[in-house]
């Protein structure tokens, strides 16, 4: 598909003037101004504006997207600074920047790196895959194993053999969307290793086998409708397309990635229960367990490309085309949604006060629904761990409580964090990677709109029936 004529230049004029637009807008609301301040609403536009960026230049200008990716995400970030530089000082705008990088981005970004790269060194040949009963099967094995070593880890290592498996294919994009939704979303419910909410929750004080123990049963509700949609679409495909090749003896090359992925687990649970400390760097403080762990990753990713023959990775089709362009976007993301989380965070004295206020039923008592869906959608938006923290706080913040008599709040606000995170390819780190591993590996993907259509209709109809099940 070719770019529409003239849609690039379009493009270049309305970054040239965003950083002046968003000046204009934010400084006629300069809620942000003294120190603890809560920023006004206006503040968010930079991020709705990566967000629409995201979603629709890739379907008007395809080549310019590739291209020019960098420079948008930088626009509508400059969009957010430039005021804060103009209105409050570069100081401040520096420490948003660097705050964001420090505490959010970074571990994030080395986290998934070490991920990716360990991941993208496993190599699995031969099995059933690429059957509709195979194919089911390999969804189910990624779905539970999401709660074991997190949704990332196993998106990593699962995606590529389903792919290969199904290279005779030609429709593939509902084995890459079904794959997000359960493997990178729904299957990370059941432990805090899962997924970063329920991780968020289990530095808290929730039990680590609090989710296990509550939201198993909301996840194989979820879980098992999906399956069978799959298999029926899956074989319904199936019947058009050439066949597999002869099934083959399941092998795994690269298996030292297998313990590496286990360190990062490892990694990734002992900062949670090992904190010797803090440390100041220009002016944000940070824990030494995410300084330790970071270094951690990063020998990791070094011994899996030293440990890993190219071989393998060359047969995984292995790029770092996806990891550029998750690293890219979200850089811009975590920065200019600073403000959106603040706001949210402010709660009921804050800018989001009447949204926050949805959370209670008429009697002014907490609502698990509301509490579901609000975080939901909420999550599939923002970063949903987040999201998670500001309802766990709404909801009163004591883990002994949310654990005990309000079980059903914890949840709901649970679930959905970890469910809605399947709605867009923002909504949970591993799916916009698996998209663009798809898309290298030559998978039509829908863009944000097409694949929020594909998620919405299979996804909402069952939260419904799980918010009448469950959380009425």
């Amino acid at each position: 598909m070719q770019p529409t004529p003239g849609i690039g230049r379009t493009i270049r004029i309305l970054l040239r003037h965003a950083v002046p637009t968003g000046v204009a807008l934010l400084i006629a609301n300069p809620a942000w101004a003294a120190s603890g301040a809560v920023p006004g609403l206006a503040w968010g536009l930079p991020f709705v504006g990566l967000l629409l960026s995201i979603a629709i230049v890739p379907l008007l200008a395809p080549h310019f997207w590739h291209r020019r990716m960098a420079w948008v995400a930088a626009g509508w970030t400059l969009a957010l600074l430039g005021p804060q530089a103009l209105w409050f000082g570069p100081a401040m705008a520096g420490q948003t920047a660097w705050h964001a990088i420090l505490l959010e981005y970074l571990p994030f970004t080395i986290l998934l790196l070490a991920l990716f790269t360990a991941g993208g060194g496993i190599l699995l040949r031969g099995g059933p895959w690429g059957t509709p009963g195979g194919n089911t099967l390999l969804l189910a094995i990624g779905t539970v194993l999401a709660g074991v070593m997190g949704t990332t880890g196993v998106s990593m290592v699962l995606i590529h053999p389903l792919l290969r498996a199904n290279q005779h294919r030609r429709q593939k994009v509902h084995l890459v969307v079904f794959f997000i939704l359960m493997v990178s979303n729904i299957g990370g419910a059941t432990t805090p290793l899962g997924d970063p909410p329920l991780y968020i929750g289990f530095l808290l004080g929730v039990p680590f086998i609090w989710p296990l123990l509550n939201l198993s049963a909301k996840m194989a509700f979820v879980a098992l409708p999906l399956l069978a949609a799959f298999w029926l679409l899956d074989r319904h495909f199936a019947k058009s397309n050439p066949p597999p090749s002869p099934r083959q003896p399941l092998q795994i090359d690269g298996r030292a990635n297998i313990a590496l992925l286990a360190l990062v687990v490892a990694g990734v649970f002992a900062q949670g229960i090992w904190q010797p400390g803090a440390l100041t760097l220009f002016g944000t403080v940070i824990g030494l367990e995410r300084l330790l762990a970071m270094g951690f990753f990063l020998v990791l990713v070094a011994l899996s490309l030293k440990l890993t023959p190219r071989a393998v990775r060359e047969a995984n089709l292995f790029s770092w085309a996806p990891m550029i362009e998750v690293a890219v976007l979200f850089l811009a993301i975590f920065v200019t949604i600073a403000p959106v989380l603040e706001m949210l965070a402010a709660g009921p004295a804050g800018p989001m006060s009447t949204l926050l206020a949805l959370t209670a039923d008429a009697a002014g008592q907490p609502s698990p629904a509301a509490y579901f869906w609000l975080t939901g959608l909420l999550s599939a938006f923002l970063d949903n761990a987040p999201t998670y923290l500001v309802f766990f706080q709404t909801a009163g913040g004591d883990p002994a409580r949310l654990t005990g008599p309000d079980a059903q709040i914890l949840q709901a606000i649970s679930a959905g964090a970890v469910f809605f995170g399947a709605l867009t390819y923002i909504g949970n780190a591993p799916n916009l990677m698996v998209r663009s591993i798809a898309a290298h590996r030559g998978v039509r993907m829908p863009g944000f709109f097409g694949y929020m259509g594909w998620a919405a209709l299979l996804l909402l109809p069952l939260f419904a029936l799980v918010t009448i099940v469950f959380f009425r």
